[in-house]
């Protein structure tokens, strides 16, 4: 019996995979505006770098 359950994983990658992503989207939802205002600062800065090297 316990050969069977130890032999019996094809699931396995599945659900951890499912686990993962679900995860991550409910760290994305908790932290979106922190997330938003590092990246529109980050976009900021390469605008002002590049129209710099443009100038």
């Amino acid at each position: 019996m316990l050969g069977k359950l130890k032999k019996n994983n094809k699931g396995m990658g599945t659900v951890e995979i499912i686990l993962i992503i679900v995860v991550l989207i409910g760290l994305v939802l908790i932290f979106k505006n922190q997330i938003m205002e590092i990246t529109k600062t980050i976009f900021e800065k390469i605008a002002a770098d590049s129209s710099a090297i443009l100038a």
